[in-house]
Order: structure tokens, then C-alpha cells, then sequence
């Protein structure tokens, strides 16, 4: 049996003069929380839609749990929640989710128990109000998206591919999405979620892959590719009266290649060869009041930012994924 839960071999996809996929391979490990990072029209969404073989690649290979995806049964296996939310709006909750369990196979009594446990989990039940019995335009933007995660879970997949879940939740949504994902590592699924916000991979991902224009730019474990760039990056936190007088230092291009100001501190990338004695002793000689210096690891928020540039940001501002 196969460790791998995907296994993606040199598999392009093209749509006339754009490339969507240049040669990806990416293997994600059963059991493993793996994010699939980049901004939009980076070329997430193409890959998610050639694993669950909605569209199909124009070279290279996808096996699913050591099988080619194209086998009988294997994408059965798989819970996948769109970007692109879709609910049938006037039907009742539990109707819907009656019926999602019924295109999966899932047997009747079955499928009531599970959606009863799901409604009660994410306070979709509760003894105040059962939102199971309202229709689905009568439900916040929010409790939308959490039926349709329900939905994706009903047939209690092994494979659960998540594409920007975070999209227009409110924290505590987001809370119990979180919540779940770590509970269906625990039971040993594989999730998969693509998402251009960095915060919630690190917090949530085992292991990441970042896709810029088409191209795999890095993938590995997160702790290892933290500190694979780590060791260049400081952290600086100056009295608020003191930050005019660094300005001309941060600007340094002979000790920094990038600044990003996160209001309470800076994140900066010495730059190479730059010695980080060098700029401490820089900001000490402006009498600035320094709260913080250190050397610390970056995170995967600077990473990208590194490694797919912000111009690389802005083009993907639109477009798909």
C-alpha cells in the first residue's frame, strides 16, 4: 500500500497560449494536513480539478492512494469543497444534505445520523434554534458555507481537498473549521486546501507547497522550509518616535533587501552578505529606543513574498486559479 495519498508526476495542463500547469510534481503523504499556496490564477484550482479528473492533463501522471485517479471508484473516495459555493437555495437544510449523502452512497439511516451529529457539532442545532429545518437563502453567508463543508463530509471520505475554505468566514467559523481539520488528521484523513492566506497554512499545514504563474516555486515539510530560509531574517520593534530615524536604514539596499511593516515590529531580509551586527549598530548610532532584535525564522507569509515576489502577487490578482 501506497504512503502517498496523491502523487503527482510532471503533469501540465495548457489552455491555448496559457500555461495553467508547467510540469507540477507534488506528493502529499497519507494523514498529512498539506497546503497548496500561491495567489490567484497561481494554478491551484487547474491542479484540485485534474486530481478530482473534472478536467484532464495534457502530460504526466495523478495516482490516488497508489492508483491512477482515472480507476473506478478512486475519486469515491474523496470529499471536495468547491470555491465557488453552490447550494440549491430554497431547498431545506437537511434536504440538501439528504441529498448530498445520496449521490455518495451514503444509506438513509446513515446518512440522518451523520447529518445530525454535523448540524449539532457546528451549532447548527442547537435546543434555541434547528437551522436544519430552515431553507438555505434563509441562512448567513457563514452557515451557508458550513452546511456545504457538512456536505463534503457525509460519505466520510479519506481524501478531503478544501479549495479556499477560509473565504468569507467570520473568526469563529474559521475556528471550527480549524477544529475539524485537526480532528480529521486525527482520524487519519488526508486534507488537502489550497488558499493565497499564509497565516492559516502555517498554523494548520504539515507540509506546503507554493505555486506562482504555473510553476512550483517550493514544497516541503513547513518546519523545514522555515529553515531553509531562516538565519536572514530579523526582527526589529523601534518606539513609534523612532521609526522616522531608521527610515534611510531599512532603505538600505546594502543591508536589506525587503522590509514588511508589521505595524508592531519590522520582518527584515538582510540583505546578501549583509552582517546583522552591522545593522543593529546602524539603528543604535540614531539614538532610536530599540524593543527587539532578533534573529528569527521567517514566516511563510515572507517566504512567499520572497520567493514569488510582489509582482508575482499583483498579476494574480485575477483570473483562475
Amino acid at each position: 500500500m501506497s504512503d502517498l495519498a496523491i502523487d503527482i508526476r510532471n503533469v501540465a495542463k495548457r489552455y491555448a497560449e496559457h500555461v495553467a500547469v508547467r510540469d507540477l510534481s507534488l506528493q502529499v503523504p497519507r494523514g498529512a494536513v498539506y497546503g497548496l499556496l500561491g495567489p490567484n490564477g497561481a494554478g491551484k484550482t487547474t491542479t484540485i480539478r485534474m486530481i478530482l479528473n473534472i478536467i484532464v492533463p495534457d502530460s504526466g501522471t495523478i495516482e490516488l492512494f497508489g492508483q491512477p485517479h482515472l480507476t473506478n471508484g478512486a475519486t469515491d473516495r474523496i470529499g471536495y469543497l468547491p470555491e465557488e459555493r453552490g447550494l440549491y437555495k430554497k431547498m431545506q437544510v437537511r434536504r440538501v444534505l439528504r441529498f448530498l449523502a445520496e449521490l455518495k452512497g451514503v444509506p438513509g439511516k446513515l446518512a440522518e445520523a451523520r447529518i445530525e451529529e454535523w448540524l449539532e457539532r457546528f451549532q447548527l442545532r442547537t435546543p434555541e434554534k434547528d437551522w436544519g429545518l430552515a431553507k438555505i437563502d434563509e441562512l448567513s453567508r457563514g452557515m451557508q458555507q458550513k452546511v456545504q463543508f457538512i456536505g463534503t463530509l457525509l460519505h466520510d471520505p479519506d481524501l478531503v481537498i478544501l479549495d479556499e475554505p477560509f473565504s468569507g468566514l467570520d473568526p469563529i467559523n474559521a475556528q471550527a473549521l480549524k477544529d475539524t481539520v485537526v480532528d480529521l488528521k486525527a482520524r487519519g484523513k488526508t486534507v488537502i486546501f489550497s488558499t493565497h492566506l499564509m497565516d492559516n497554512a502555517e498554523r494548520l499545514c504539515d507540509a506546503v507547497c507554493i505555486i506562482a504563474r504555473g510553476d512550483k516555486v517550493l514544497d516541503g515539510p513547513v518546519t523545514a522550509v522555515k529553515a531553509a530560509h531562516g538565519g536572514r531574517v530579523i526582527a526589529l520593534a523601534v518606539g513609534g518616535e523612532s521609526r522616522p530615524a531608521i527610515a534611510h536604514i531599512l532603505a538600505d539596499r546594502t543591508l536589506v533587501s525587503r522590509v514588511d511593516d508589521q505595524n508592531r515590529f519590522y520582518e527584515i531580509n538582510l540583505a546578501p552578505g549583509a552582517d546583522p551586527q552591522r545593522l543593529l549598530q546602524r539603528v543604535v548610532e540614531t539614538g532610536a529606543a530599540i524593543q527587539r532584535f532578533e534573529l528569527v525564522q521567517p514566516s511563510l507569509h515572507q517566504i512567499f513574498l520572497e520567493r514569488v515576489g510582489a509582482s508575482g502577487v499583483e498579476e494574480g490578482m485575477s483570473g483562475q486559479g
